[in-house]
């Protein structure tokens, strides 16, 4: 009986020669090509090379190898099939029984900030592609590898079955369209960034499934968690240093810290999430103040809420931590004692991630909607141009307070208001369906503490009505974007009442 034959080209060479060496000890031949045959030859392996079967050598520097009918043929021979049996023997076609081929890295070449168009369009496979779609349709009778990670399970199924069932290689074929596909998307995307003005004329994502998480935001609601290949300032840059694994909610939530935390990199900060709203946010010299603030901000809500800090966590505010009720504490850094300290509450899931508050390159939000899925750039700015529009201009401190307001409103659901004094939150409207009902959440929120204290609204206030409860409790000073038919009645009755009032010129939604 003819041997097998085993056709291998790869970049990567991981794993490859004692892959090979067991192939060899099964009774497989080896074919090869380029850097892969060197390397095998080098370890003593035996290996044909490629142009033995084609007859013709590697031509434009290697970018011409292997796409040859003879290579073809051979990977696409269907056993059963009399006709195919007649002209493999007809043109002397070497039937070929496994393709192992890992592609050139072009994801890997695209993020490195040193490669040159060049380098990243000769990272582009033609060959491989090929041979793995060749194979992975002849699943029946080649099996098709493209991962080293696959070596050993190949191996394992070969000693136990030299001809593995259709089950076990229609699953090698099933990940090969997977690699291929990744693959595809990649340069795409790739092609359109460089090209495309604004959104693309169509949108390719790719994702890897993570974990399966034990249910979704509610017990009946099955769950998992897939990740992009985005790295910087997210949950996939997370080291875990100790806690339960994260549930939906818990990823959802940590998303939205990750998010509001990138505009308060300037001042140590700590924010307080709950259901992906902040409860309280809180600024000041040092973390463990910001910290103190913002628990003192709304020590209810975040009961059970987590909180996300942009400085490190030692040993003396960890102790603080743990005498609260927290779910998971988010830091880019947990210094060793801490880590000690936090052992005191095993559940208590603790998160680093050294990235944190760095955004991505492209930073575009995704929102699925009925029947298809919205796309828009990320609300990263903060405001055009501060113009104040009263007669009474804030002073250093209010301005200060005024600029952090906006950034915190920036981080609630609309209809937003934020209340806020000495970098530090009193009172949130989040959410609602008018600004007048946002208004009177947020200072219900904040009582007698909003007297000095300024004002964010996420949008331009339609009408005087809640400037008016804002002098009722004695606020000095508001943030807003502008832009309502009533600003000119807005703006008379803060004069009136001699606060100040600035305008951004940019709004900040957020449904």
């Amino acid at each position: 009986m003819m041997k097998k034959t085993a056709l291998i080209s790869v970049y990567y060479k991981d794993g490859l020669v004692d892959f090979v060496k067991e192939l060899v000890k099964l009774d497989w031949d080896i074919v090869s090509t380029g850097g892969t045959l060197k390397t095998l030859r080098e370890a003593g392996i035996e290996a044909i090379d490629v142009t033995e079967i084609t007859g013709f050598p590697e031509i434009l520097d290697g970018r011409v190898k292997t796409l040859s009918p003879q290579v073809f043929g051979g990977i696409l021979f269907r056993r059963e099939e009399e006709e195919h049996q007649k002209t493999i023997a007809e043109h002397n076609l070497r039937p070929i029984d496994m393709v192992v081929n890992i592609l050139y890295p072009f994801e890997e070449t695209v993020k490195d900030p040193n490669a040159t168009k060049q380098d990243i369009i000769e990272k582009i496979d033609i060959g491989g592609p090929s041979m793995i779609r060749g194979a992975a349709k002849n699943y029946k009778d080649v099996m098709i590898v493209t991962s080293s990670e696959q070596y050993d399970e190949v191996i394992n199924e070969l000693k136990s079955n030299p001809n593995p069932g259709i089950e076990f290689k229609m699953n090698l074929a099933k990940k090969a369209f997977m690699r291929t596909a990744a693959y595809d998307i990649a340069i795409a995307n790739y092609f359109m960034s460089e090209t495309a003005e604004g959104n693309p004329e169509e949108l390719f994502m790719h994702f890897i499934k993570d974990s399966d998480l034990r249910y979704g935001e509610n017990p009946h609601q099955c769950a998992s968690y897939y990740k992009s290949d985005a790295v910087n300032g997210t949950l996939n840059d997370a080291k875990i240093i100790q806690g339960k694994a994260l549930s939906y909610n818990n990823i959802l939530d940590i998303t939205a810290g990750l998010d509001f935390i990138t505009d308060f990199m300037d001042r140590p900060t700590a924010i307080g999430i709950k259901h992906t709203n902040p409860c309280a946010i809180a600024t000041s010299d040092n973390i463990e103040e910001a910290y103190d603030k913002c628990i003192e901000g709304d020590s209810e809500s975040i009961f059970g809420g987590i909180i996300v800090l942009n400085e490190p966590v030692t040993a003396a505010l960890a102790e603080k931590m743990t005498s609260f009720f927290l779910e998971i504490i988010i830091a880019p850094k947990i210094e060793t004692e801490a880590v000690e300290v936090f052992k005191k509450k095993p559940n208590l899931r603790v998160l680093e991630i050294s990235t944190l508050g760095q955004k991505e390159k492209a930073d575009t939000v995704f929102t699925r909607a009925s029947g298809g899925i919205l796309i828009q750039e990320k609300d990263n700015d903060l405001y055009n141009e501060l113009v104040t529009v009263t007669k009474r201009e804030p002073n250093e401190s209010e301005l200060k307070d005024l600029i952090f307001a906006y950034k915190v409103v920036k981080c609630l659901k609309s209809n937003a208001i934020a209340i806020v004094k000495n970098g530090m939150t009193l009172g949130l409207g989040i959410g609602d369906v008018n600004r007048f009902f946002a208004t009177t959440h947020a200072l219900d929120m904040a009582g007698e503490e909003a007297k000095g204290a300024v004002v964010a609204s996420d949008g331009f206030f339609p009408f005087a009505d809640s400037i008016a409860e804002f002098v009722k409790y004695g606020v000095t000073a508001i943030i807003q974007p502008g832009g309502s038919i009533k600003d000119k009645d807005t703006i008379e009755y803060a004069d009136e009442n001699d606060i100040a009032m600035v305008f951004t010129g940019m709004r900040h939604f957020r449904h």
